[in-house]
């Protein structure tokens, strides 16, 4: 028969030497209290409570049963290489504060103000009031747009301001190619937008301008779009001396009673 009494590692009395599965548990036992007295789980960032009771770590993306059993595993091989890759992933990202500056981090460190800028906390007070005409150039035949909005309220020393928007920039409407924006805005009013077509616009001085009357405390604005070449030339065409639409009657100039002459093809 076996000796199980005199064998090597074990006790009078023992089971023997024990095995891999008792020596596992025994290990976890004493990195679980290890953890326990070097750990504070309420500021570990990767501890983790779900809806089920059981705990998660945010880093390796694990489940456990118990606090004992997530604190063991922050002792293992597994937590212990994710928080090297973690560090060196931010280390990489995060520039060395003590590291010395680019001449390019330079340049722009002299040229930024130095002075700290605070958010401006303004209640809106509405949308203003406004009226759109729609105008035509007489020269040229040029369409444009006439927009007075009134600031009865506006702040002291605002003066109005506008920019044109493509469909593009702006996030409440589904963007289009064929339109773009006119935003005008003046504190503490709401900005205002109109859409208008996506067209070319004349950015001639005496196309293109703005007033703004202190005293009425009115915005004026007027823009006209670039003449496109296909309708400039409809539109001479229909100016001109003789020119009748297609299927319209022509007259006869040499008749003295205008009697149709012909249809126009």
């Amino acid at each position: 028969m076996a000796d199980r009494q005199n064998r090597v590692g074990s006790k009078i009395g023992g089971a023997g030497v024990a095995g891999a599965s008792e020596s596992n548990v025994d290990r976890r036992e004493r990195l679980r209290k290890l953890a326990l007295e070097t750990i504070d789980l309420a500021k570990d960032p990767y501890f983790m409570r779900n809806h089920l009771g059981s705990y998660e770590c945010k880093l390796c993306l694990t489940l456990h049963t118990n606090e004992g059993s997530y604190l063991a595993h922050t002792q293992g091989k597994k937590h212990q290489t994710n928080l090297g890759r973690r560090a060196a992933k931010d280390a990489m990202e995060k520039p060395d504060p003590l590291a010395p500056l680019t001449a390019a981090q330079q340049q722009a460190l002299k040229s930024s103000s130095t002075q700290p800028t605070f958010k401006r906390n303004i209640i809106k007070i509405g949308l203003p009031g406004y009226k759109v005409t729609k105008i035509r150039d007489p020269t040229s035949r040029q369409v444009g747009l006439l927009f007075e909005i009134a600031y009865p309220e506006i702040g002291q020393g605002v003066e109005p301001r506008y920019r044109f928007m493509s469909a593009y920039e702006q996030q409440i409407q589904a963007p289009n190619k064929a339109h773009q924006y006119l935003v005008i805005a003046a504190e503490p009013y709401e900005t205002i937008s109109f859409k208008v077509q996506s067209r070319d616009i004349d950015r001639a001085e005496e196309k293109l301008w703005s007033h703004w009357d202190v005293d009425q405390k009115m915005y004026t604005m007027q823009f006209f779009f670039k003449n496109d070449q296909r309708l400039l030339s409809s539109s001479r065409m229909e100016n001109a001396p003789g020119y009748s639409a297609p299927g319209t009657q022509m007259a006869n100039p040499l008749n003295p009673f205008h009697a149709p002459m012909r249809t126009a093809v």
